[in-house]
């Protein structure tokens, strides 16, 4: 038993949020995360099993995390998802686990996993233009992930988010397009900037979105909903003052740093206190050289302490090699 609330940095933020890899493979190539071609993946025999990662989950909740998300890549492309999913949320202590998905595979997993106790979704989801789909993410499967949207809701997933990441020129009639799909569905429509995250993602320009989100809102008669859902980052517009419509993420713009509650375990099970550098901790190679429960959350503990006060983004653009694919969502 470890003291819970252990996990505090040096800027006395409380870290209650793990995010874990389940594997850095994707079944999608959009242009802003990994290029066309990349092939330097792990190897599966590199990957965390699913008791290892049920064993370092669970070092972490009893450090006092209460949220914990499944990402990837795309988690969906590794076997025995909802097994894992089951195993973790039965941990005591976890309050809430979620997914995060590009949504092609979700049809014929969702029961599964909201009957494992998965209980909120993101799914990924630029635009409803097949065309430009294809175009963003080198696949034309847009039915796949709409298929996949209704087979959540039908499984009895809610609020269902969807993130669109909105890089310089996209079309604001397609995300007015979007805005209205997710109000008629009453899924919430989060607009992400693309973040200088390995090569693709420095190659991607963004813009302001803190702006563009409130004109979308007035627009749409929104209003801005004080009570944000959870304790995310975004930034939140309502239609009736209470659920949720429409929000913003805004690392690029106006960062959130400061209010940083998570770090990223990656499929081999390297911990990443900070998504904007470049300092780990192999907590899956020390796992696999026999590290105790007590040494692996130490050395948690210890990488906790020296998360950095915030991301270089806009200074050092060039800072970060790795892919977003890598580091784990």
């Amino acid at each position: 038993m470890y003291a819970p609330f252990a996990l505090v940095d040096g800027f006395q933020r409380r870290i209650d949020y793990l995010r874990v890899s389940v594997t850095d493979r994707c079944d999608l190539r959009c242009f802003y995360c990994l290029p066309a071609d990349f092939k330097d993946f792990d190897l599966p025999a590199q990957w965390l099993g699913h008791a290892e990662m049920a064993r370092l989950v669970g070092i972490f909740t009893r450090l006092g995390v209460r949220k914990v998300r499944l990402t990837g890549g795309e988690p969906l492309t590794r076997g025995g998802l909802a097994d894992l999913a089951r195993e973790l949320a039965a941990l005591p202590g976890l309050a809430d686990l979620s997914l995060s998905t590009n949504g092609t595979r979700l049809a014929r997993h969702a029961a599964a996993l909201r009957a494992a106790g998965v209980q909120r979704l993101n799914v990924s989801l630029d635009t409803l233009d097949a065309a430009a789909y294809a175009r963003v993410t080198g696949r034309d499967c847009l039915a796949d992930v709409l298929h996949g949207l209704e087979a959540a809701r039908a499984a009895g997933f809610a609020p269902i988010k969807l993130n669109a990441v909105v890089p310089a020129g996209t079309s604001i009639a397609g995300l007015e397009r979007l805005l209205a799909y997710a109000v008629e569905r009453q899924f919430i429509l989060r607009l992400i900037e693309p973040m200088p995250v390995g090569d693709t993602g420095r190659q991607t320009r963004g813009m302001d979105l803190s702006r563009l989100g409130a004109r979308l809102a007035a627009r749409h008669g929104l209003v801005p909903l004080l009570q944000a859902p959870g304790a995310g980052p975004a930034r939140y517009w309502s239609a009736d003052g209470r659920l949720a419509t429409l929000g913003v993420i805004t690392p690029m713009s106006r960062h959130f740093c400061a209010a940083c509650n998570r770090v990223r375990l990656g499929a081999d099970g390297t911990l990443y206190p900070c998504l904007g550098d470049e300092a780990s901790v192999p907590l899956g190679a020390l796992l696999r050289r026999g590290a105790s429960d007590a040494e692996l959350a130490s050395a948690i503990v210890a990488a906790v302490a020296g998360k950095p006060e915030k991301h270089d983004f806009n200074a050092r653009p060039e800072r970060i090699v790795r892919f977003m694919a890598q580091t784990g969502g």
